[in-house]
């Protein structure tokens, strides 16, 4: 492997309709395996990685009011989607020798860590992948904050979001031929566009934290080590 990774302690963003791939719901385990050895590619650089994981391929408690879930519950069972997401990366890692440990801030202990700062920060300084489950632990947040708190907990120096686009465009590329795309923003200039790349919680947690968001396509097959060694397209939300 050559390449000079231009972030060294990384926290990946991926939602779960992501690892549904074509199938729509569920895992698309074709999707995970390409997933994991990208992640394993990415550690021979000598970069660190921690992976936030949506549940949406599951359950997205905000479109559960129509069925008359409450957004508690709802939110709760995302939370579960989570969980059992994560257990999948983790077994894709562990096929590949590749060392891990899931860390679930809703407390799962037959299953997997519950999250510490401190214990995380000790298998990060160890080497380990981690994999975050159960977003914040609490309702009213999405994965995206749970990624945006996890960052800067660990110190991390990027947040990496991969999305179904190569970026970060002024609306909806995919209903909006118009659509501008950007190539750099500032945190502030997000929030005060109202661009949804990712909910203003989560903004204003990484503007607080210095840490740039990258927004890039993780369709694209390498896109992660793409983007680690500063070759991939992506909008790269940063002050300064």
């Amino acid at each position: 492997m050559t390449g000079k990774p231009a972030y060294r302690k990384v926290l990946l963003k991926l939602s779960g309709e992501v690892l549904a791939g074509e199938l729509g719901t569920g895992i698309d385990w074709n999707v995970v395996e390409r997933l994991a050895d990208e992640v394993s590619e990415a550690l021979s650089l000598g970069v660190r990685l921690g992976i936030v994981v949506g549940g949406g391929n599951f359950v997205r408690g905000t479109t559960l009011g129509d069925s008359g879930i409450g957004r508690v519950a709802g939110d709760q069972m995302g939370m579960l989607g989570t969980i059992m997401n994560a257990v999948a990366f983790r077994e894709a890692l562990d096929r590949r020798g590749v060392g891990n440990q899931v860390f679930s801030a809703v407390p799962a202990p037959t299953i997997c860590n519950t999250f510490t700062q401190r214990e995380a920060d000790r298998a990060f300084a160890a080497g380990d992948v981690l994999i975050f489950a159960g977003g914040t632990g609490n309702p009213f947040f999405t994965t995206d904050t749970g990624a945006a708190l996890r960052a800067a907990e660990m110190g991390c120096d990027a947040l990496l979001k991969g999305t179904q686009v190569d970026g970060i465009y002024s609306s909806d590329p995919k209903s909006d031929p118009t659509a501008s795309r950007f190539d750099r923003l500032t945190h502030s200039e997000v929030l005060e566009k109202g661009l949804e790349v990712m909910d203003a919680a989560a903004v204003s947690i990484a503007r607080a934290s210095g840490i740039p968001i990258i927004v890039f396509s993780i369709l694209q097959v390498g896109a992660i080590i793409a983007i680690l060694t500063g070759n991939g397209r992506a909008t790269i939300v940063a002050d300064g």
